[in-house]
This record gives C-alpha cells, structure tokens and sequence, in this order.
C-alpha cells in the first residue's frame, strides 16, 4: 500500500497540513521540522503524487511541441536535435513534454485550441513560422505564453530565439565567390516559411555586393526534404548552363543535391559543390562531408524551453529576444578545406 502524507503525519505527530508544507519547501516551516518529516517520508519510502501536486498548484508542468504538417518530422535530424534540446531542459525543471503532430489535412489550429480550453499544457513552444502565423496571432489574443524559434513579419513583440539567417547564406555566398563561383544556383525552402525569406536575403544581397545577379534559372523551391532537394538539384544540373555552386538552405535538401549530382556522375567538391544550412549531426559525416552553416539548434532547444518555463512560472525574462550570430563549416563539398 502507498504510503501517504496522513501517514508520516502519524510518525512525525505533525498535522498533515504542517507535512504538505514540510514537503513542498514552504518558508512558514521550521528547517528542523522540514527535516523530520524528511526523514521520515525517506525511510517510509514516501512518493509524492505529482498530479495531485500539479493540480493544487493550477499547472501541468507540461510544456506543448506541435510539430508542423507539412514536410519531414521526426524523421528529420533537425527536429531530433530540437526535441531533445526542449526535453532536457525540460526535465531539468522537473516539466513534461507533450510532443504532437497533425494530419495535414486537418485545421492546424484545432490542436492547438484544443490542449489550450483543455488546459493540457502550461504554453507552447512555436517553430517553422510562417510570414505571417495564425498561432501566434490566437496565443496572444488568450495570453497564453509561448516561445518562438524564429521569426514573423510585422511586429516582433513576442519572445523568440533565432538564427541570422541573412548573414548565414551571405558568409556562404561570400565563401564560394572567393573560390571563383559566379554561377551560384539556391534551393530555397517553402516561400510561406519566415526563415526562407531571410536565407533567400542573404544570397540576394551577397551577391549583389560582388556584382552579380540572381539568375531566375537558378533559383528552385524546395520542400525541406532529401527528396525535394534531389529534384530541384536535377532541374538545376539539367540546365544548358548549369550552375557551378548550388546552396540549399537546409541539410536535408543538400543531402538529396548531393546524390542527384553524384547520380549524373558528378564528384561534388571538385566538378559541383554543395553547401547546406543547419550542421545536423549528418552533415560532418556525410559523403562527401557537407560545407554548412552552424545552427545550435540542442542549444536553441535548451534556451526556448528555459524561456517558456519561467513565464509560466510568472517571471521575467532577462532577455525576451536573441539572434543568434551564425558559423561556416568549411568541409569537402565546397572543394576547400578550412583554410
């Protein structure tokens, strides 16, 4: 049989209500008594019941993930690293993470109205957002809090952890120019992606500043995935003039531009080279290994997560948004190694 507060009220001689308070660390408590019945809930083998607990304090202590409908999910390396990163942290506090996903062809923002009115998690954490982002614009109305990896357009009045993905795809574009490359080929991602127009920015504006023009030829819309990437790359090494460079503006469509390349007898890092945007943990072991950008996304994951738990908590943050300054990882697939 479970042992309970009644009990070690019983062994102590203390009322179950001094016991409650012992056990939840309330200052009103004498630190000898807190010790007692400390001890006591030890040897007894005490377990407190956390949803009982959660429930008195009008929280779940449990944060929501909602993975986006389209495209890769738990497949993608990307949100393998994210979900862990929330996780962790997560845990550190003591919090659940309810990770969920949805059918595509269902409203995306029934699953999100639906844990919210059901009170299933203490606030949400965004990703992928979109130019502009229906759940973020229903958070705010409800004052529900949230964090976001990313950004929107508009007004940014919310807290949020990002990459500079401007100059991330610039330190690329300004990399592959100083190795000769003048005919640069860019797989973007999906155009209602916020973070697609930035990488897409960067390219633009590096370019220009070297004199060159985005050729409309050479600029594909992917869909964030192997096989997205290894379609548009054959599109673009089908061209009467196909590209010198091609950068994807994730790993995962860089992977598939690798093997359509490699497919058409192409070596990548000699007769085509091949640049991403993530640093996945594939991306160093890939062959060849893959030229990216570093995004720490176990870390955004981390800083998101530490972010939310504090305002659900009903603290303030001492920084509500960051932008996070990028990295080049030079490897084989540019032709050049770090020097």
């Amino acid at each position: 049989m479970a042992v309970t507060i009644k009990d070690i009220a019983k062994a102590t001689g203390k009322s179950i209500t001094t016991v409650s308070r012992a056990l939840n660390d309330y200052d009103d408590v004498s630190h000898e008594t807190k010790l007692l019945v400390q001890r006591v809930a030890a040897e007894k083998g005490y377990t407190p019941n956390l949803w009982a607990q959660r429930l008195q304090k009008q929280r779940t202590e449990t944060i929501g993930l909602i993975l986006p409908t389209r495209g890769p999910r738990l497949g993608d390396p990307f949100f393998g690293q994210l979900i862990a990163g929330v996780g962790d942290k997560a845990g550190e506090y003591g919090y659940d993470l309810l990770v969920s996903t949805q059918a595509p062809d269902r409203d995306e923002m029934a699953i999100y109205k639906k844990k919210l009115q059901g009170r299933q998690v203490d606030g949400f954490i965004i990703v992928r957002t979109r130019r502009q982002d229906r759940r973020i614009d229903y958070l705010r109305q409800t004052d529900f809090p949230f964090v976001v990896f990313g950004r929107t357009e508009g007004e940014l009045d919310y807290p949020y952890v990002d990459e500079d993905g401007v100059a991330g795809m610039a330190a690329i574009i300004e990399h592959l120019v100083r190795l000769g490359h003048r005919r640069i080929a860019c797989i973007t991602p999906p155009e209602e992606l916020m973070f697609a127009t930035y990488r897409l920015q960067g390219v633009q504006e590096a370019l220009a500043q070297h004199g060159l023009d985005m050729d409309p030829a050479l600029l594909r819309r992917g869909d964030l995935t192997q096989r997205g990437g290894f379609a548009e790359a054959q599109a673009l090494l089908a061209l009467p003039q196909p590209p010198t460079a091609i950068v994807a503006c994730n790993d995962l469509m860089a992977f598939g531009a690798i093997s359509a390349a490699q497919q058409q007898g192409f070596v990548v890092g000699r007769d085509i080279v091949i640049t991403g945007f993530d640093d996945t943990p594939w991306a160093e072991h890939s062959n060849p290994s893959l030229t990216t950008v570093h995004q720490p996304i176990y870390e955004i994951g981390n800083m998101v997560c530490d972010m939310l738990i504090r305002l659900t908590q009903g603290q303030s943050l001492e920084q509500r948004q960051v932008l996070l300054k990028p990295r080049l990882i030079v490897r084989q697939s540019c032709g050049a190694d770090a020097s």
